[in-house]
């Protein structure tokens, strides 16, 4: 293996990918932006001390069983993937944002209820004012068949949370959901709220710029194709709960990583509205001219779009 040297560590493949050690050298890390997660649990996120650094403001178990500490250490890989500052290690994507961890997901079951659960943790969101929330939670089975989606109902106005995450968006927050593992399976499609109509939804790449095959992907009921970008989800650089460094597939890490990334650049001009941001990374991206319901836009090149956001600074300074 190839000897790391680099302040990036382990995440230095992820952050060439996406030409965004450009961004963290300028020294836009997420600062001032605040990011909700919201997840299954994370485990042992009290304990390990690669998180003794995160700048927490807070957190809510918005799941009647079980603890946000023990439950689940999949929100703990999520997290890390943006949260972590070990400097020759591991580099989250946004090391300096500000986070907040809501659990909405129950993993002992699968019901409808959990959507209900995830509509409460996105007003919990809204209420304490977060700017980004990433959600690497999607739904289409349930333990009872009969409440399943359909892949008619993949329109934007049918799951409930896709509707909330909409409402969200319109709220003044922008939500980053993971496309779904299901591109290998009879579902294929994304999950929702991955149909929501303004939220970006993250399919997964590994650092080769290949799709990965449990990615999510396809054509919606009205004709919209999702997933809208990828990012790295092969073998992506995680902490779990034994608290070591180590890799875990899945778009539930393309999705935080890239959200991250979202956020450091969003910290270059904070006042950027939300749409214009989202504009920036999908014309920064490589498919641009040409999406396809397998990479969407495809992969967000962020020297290109902190290029875009520099300017937006300029002209801001010269109408003053």
């Amino acid at each position: 293996a190839e000897i790391i040297d680099s302040i990036y560590g382990f995440s230095s493949e992820q952050f060439k990918f996406h030409n965004a050690d450009k961004l963290y050298e300028c020294g836009f890390r997420g600062k001032g932006i605040n990011i909700g997660v919201i997840d299954a649990g994370v485990t042992n996120y009290d304990v390990i001390p690669a998180f003794e650094n995160v700048n927490l403001l807070g957190y809510e178990n918005l799941v009647p069983e079980g603890d946000l500490f023990s439950t689940s250490d999949h929100g703990t890989k999520v997290l890390s993937t943006m949260a972590v500052n070990l400097p020759g290690m591991m580099i989250g994507s946004a090391p300096e944002a500000s986070y907040y961890l809501l659990r909405s997901e129950d993993v002992t079951s699968e019901f409808p209820v959990e959507e209900d659960y995830w509509v409460r943790a996105i007003e919990y969101a809204d209420s304490v004012g977060l700017d980004l929330i990433n959600t690497s939670l999607g739904y289409n089975e349930f333990d009872d068949k009969y409440l399943n989606y359909s892949h008619e109902e993949l329109n934007g106005e049918t799951s409930f949370m896709s509707r909330a995450a909409d409402m969200a968006y319109e709220k003044g927050m922008l939500i980053v959901v993971s496309a779904g593992n299901e591109g290998n399976k009879t579902w294929k499609k994304s999950t929702p709220p991955g149909d929501a109509k303004n939220v970006v939804t993250v399919g997964a790449v590994g650092t080769d710029s290949l799709i990965a095959t449990f990615s999510s992907h396809g054509i919606l009921a009205d004709g919209r194709i999702k997933p809208d970008m990828v990012s790295v989800g092969k073998a992506t650089v995680t902490i779990g709960r034994d608290g070591t460094i180590g890799n875990t597939n899945g778009t539930s890490l393309s999705s935080p990583f890239l959200a991250g990334l979202i956020a450091s650049l969003w910290s270059v001009n904070p006042t950027l509205h939300r749409s214009e941001l989202i504009e920036i990374v999908m014309r920064s991206s490589d498919r641009y001219d040409s999406p396809d319901a397998v990479y969407g836009y495809g992969i967000p090149d962020f020297q290109k779009a902190l290029t875009e956001v520099l300017k937006t600074i300029e002209i801001e300074q010269s109408v003053e």
